[in-house]
């Protein structure tokens, strides 16, 4: 069974998480540091797969043979076990010595490590998450485990870790391997995680049935037939995809039955697990309050996202609806600008792969980098267009810009007196960069830090 160790400094979380992933408190949590003395481990789902996650006491220095040491062997070991660690800090005291000197350790393991930076709530963590950067473990992850925040995006990751590694194309067992590219990641076999969801009898279980070329799910005119999110494997035109089944979507004031209050939260988390979202409206009722609802929650939680008209054979007019409803969803959502809306029949079959195309697309610009001199080149363009605003009679600054992350695209900005760049500057940053970079459709995150540049010292020293 895959198994995953928790290991960091006593008092980062690390309990905390593990209660978190498990879905109910078995370890004990308290403010005291060294609590957890012995490994505690439990089997969790984790995007479908059942995993073995390992809870460690706390990495100290401590000589051989004393408590502390014990405790310390226990975690090594875990972590010489485990096929996966989970290296946790804490963002409210920053990288310490000791996060340094055993962030050593994890690398000596030679074990994948996902760096998660614990207790990011609010803006006292936010130095630290971006210090964690210097200790030479990837992209961390931001969390608080104390207030499920930031969990899901963990458990992508988890997910992510555990698929198999892409295979060799045939033919190229001659050339030696090319520099890996933002391109060359697309090229896993892992499968795209796609989530159907839309108001009930939105015809989302039809749409998967068609995909699938079988009768997988039950399908009817009665809403609601739909409960669980199902999970079901498909290649599709040489791409593997998993795809979710949910249950359909309604206002909060009409959920009523137990039943539905569990299937509306069963979507939500494939919502957030899920790495594209296909929202199915139909087209005789098309972008209804809850449709624009449900759009701006799949957009918030940083997916990518593609709307599919479906029934679209029981519209007349098909060139001016179609015109109307792009033009409603550019007005309403203008936080993701040019997402694909794709006429299609569930039943027929007709306008499916032009939708799959458009799911395609924005995938891959949800993987988008962008390169950091490029990146301050159009900085440099952008304020000389339009210069920052003053405040208080001093001009802001724009400093310095880079891209700690993609899926999505996830920008830096380091700048003076961040707290005070007003939203309209900060929505013209953001459309410029969706137009020099060709970033429609998927959202992206802008984040302001007050500041210089943080690697200019270190480029001196070097």
């Amino acid at each position: 069974m895959y198994s995953i160790a928790i290991i960091g400094r006593p008092n980062v979380g690390k309990s905390t998480l593990f209660n978190r992933l498990a879905g109910k408190r078995l370890a004990l949590v308290d403010a005291t540091p060294g609590l957890t003395r012995d490994r505690k481990d439990v089997e969790v789902d984790i995007g479908g797969h059942t995993v073995r996650l390992i809870d460690t006491a706390g990495l100290e220095v401590a000589p051989e043979g004393s408590v502390t040491g014990k405790m310390r062997a226990q975690s090594e070991l875990a972590m010489a076990e485990a096929d996966l660690v989970l290296f946790v800090i804490d963002a409210r005291t920053g990288v310490s010595a000791d996060d340094a000197s055993f962030a050593e350790v994890v690398r000596r393991a030679s074990k994948p490590v996902i760096l998660v930076v614990n207790k990011c709530e609010g803006r006292a963590g936010t130095d630290g998450y971006y210090e964690a950067y210097s200790l030479g473990l990837g992209d961390p992850v931001a969390i608080s485990a104390e207030h499920n925040e930031g969990i899901s995006d963990l458990q992508i990751d988890i997910f992510n870790q555990m698929a198999p590694p892409p295979q060799v194309r045939a033919g190229n067992d001659s050339q030696q391997p090319e520099e890996p590219s933002d391109d060359d990641e697309l090229d896993l076999t892992r499968p795209i995680r796609i989530a159907v969801v839309g108001r009930p009898n939105a015809g989302k279980s039809t749409l998967i049935n068609v995909l699938l070329g079988e009768e997988r799910m039950i399908t009817g005119p009665e809403a609601g037939i739909t409960r669980d999110a199902i999970a079901v494997d498909l290649d599709y035109q040489g791409r593997p995809l998993k795809l979710f089944d949910t249950a359909g979507l309604r206002r909060k004031s009409r959920i009523e039955e137990k039943a539905e209050q569990l299937a509306a939260g069963d979507t939500l988390r494939a919502i957030r697990f899920a790495e594209v979202v296909i929202l199915l409206v139909d087209a005789g009722r098309a972008f209804e309050h809850q449709d624009l609802q449900i759009a701006e929650l799949v957009a918030s939680e940083g997916r990518a996202l593609v709307i599919g008209i479906n029934k679209w054979d029981t519209i007349a007019d098909k060139p001016k609806q179609l015109k109307e409803f792009r033009e409603e969803v550019a007005r309403t959502l203008p936080q993701v600008r040019g997402l694909p809306v794709e006429p299609m029949s569930a039943q027929s079959g007709s306008g499916i792969s032009r939708l799959m195309q458009g799911v395609f697309t924005v995938y891959e610009t949800w993987n988008k980098r962008v390169a950091t001199p490029a990146l301050n080149r159009w900085l440099i363009e952008a304020t000389e267009r339009h210069a920052p605003p003053a405040v208080s009679g001093r001009r802001l600054k724009m400093r310095y810009m880079t891209q700690p992350n993609a899926r999505p695209p996830t920008f830096v900005l380091f700048c003076t007196r961040a707290d005070a760049l007003p939203v309209s500057y900060t929505r013209y940053l953001v459309n410029s960069l969706r137009e020099t970079f060709d970033i429609p459709a998927v959202p992206i995150r802008l984040n302001l830090r007050q500041g210089s540049n943080p690697f200019a010292d270190k480029k001196k020293r070097g």
